[in-house]
């Protein structure tokens, strides 16, 4: 049976005006280099403040990434990102940055039953894990320095995730399928440069993997983008499974200065990797199908 993506044609409509392939490209070109110069300027602005010592040893904590601090700057950062499609969506479409969002109440509505359905899937993957799973954790900090950090922790988090569906499944997804009719164009688009974006160099021969889940996260968040109307189930499910991978428990070191729990492994090493990656896609496919319950489509 062929989805229900009726919603999609709402969403998709501020950008029939200007939907050029070219202007998609620019977009994008445009968006990359407003993006880097707000970082610059974001990281000067660091140095005045710090001086030259200080800088150096905020430069060394976001390089470890350990530590709170460098976490939360590395999440709030991406506002720099929003900043930049917004702008572009704008200046290049000629349209309101909301529209990149959908119906905002909407959004809002959709992306509550989204999450609160996740937030129970995820509390029952936390309270009844395999043994084999809670074997290797390592405590990352103290639970209750842990809940305090949560009032920045989870802004910050809701930056990153919102900011990184607002270019997928609005600026790339809107755009692609305001020129092109064929379903796989506008979901297929948006999960190559996903999950290619998500290549990570030290896995070596196991980057792939890390592709394909990217793309696969960005195929379900893409369904339910065009399902829904809105960008709020698809920031839910991201923010959801964010949360579980940074606040939770981390397996990556660069981000781990949040989380409860930090499980080391080498990204390298497939027979580690593999397992972990396909209780991932599981747990992203039972996420999907909850949110689809959730919203009833």
């Amino acid at each position: 049976m062929h989805p229900d993506y009726s919603a999609h044609a709402a969403f998709v409509s501020p950008a029939r005006p200007r939907a050029e392939a070219w202007r998609l490209i620019a977009g994008l070109i445009m968006a990359t280099v407003i993006y880097i110069g707000l970082l610059q300027a974001l990281d000067a602005c660091v140095m005045i403040v710090l001086g030259d010592d200080g800088y150096f040893d905020f430069r060394t904590m976001l390089e470890t990434g350990n530590s709170p601090a460098g976490t939360l700057y590395l999440l709030g950062s991406f506002v720099c990102m929003a900043v930049a499609v917004s702008a572009v969506a704008h200046q290049l479409h000629g349209r309101s940055p909301l529209s990149l969002l959908g119906p905002p109440r909407l959004a809002l509505r959709q992306g509550w039953r989204v999450l609160r359905v996740n937030a129970l899937i995820f509390l029952a993957i936390w309270l009844l894990p395999p043994a084999e799973w809670s074997a290797d954790l390592v405590p990352q900090r103290p639970f209750g320095d842990w809940v305090l950090l949560l009032p920045l922790a989870l802004p910050a988090l809701l930056i990153q995730t919102g900011t990184e569906e607002l270019v997928f499944r609005g600026y790339v997804q809107q755009q692609l399928a305001a020129r092109f009719k064929a379903t796989a164009v506008w979901m297929l688009g948006p999960a190559l440069l996903f999950g290619l974006l998500h290549y990570r160099p030290e896995a070596g021969a196991n980057a792939w993997l890390f592709i394909g889940w990217a793309a696969a996260f960005s195929l379900a968040a893409s369904d339910l983008t065009a399902r829904a109307g809105t960008l709020g189930p698809a920031i839910a499910l991201h923010f959801a499974a964010n949360a579980w991978a940074i606040l939770i428990y981390s397996q990556d070191e660069t981000l781990s200065g949040l989380s409860l729990y930090h499980q080391p492994i080498d990204l390298a090493d497939a027979d580690t990797v593999t397992p972990l990656l396909l209780v991932d896609l599981g747990t992203l496919f039972v996420s999907w199908l909850a949110a689809r319950l959730a919203l009833r489509r």
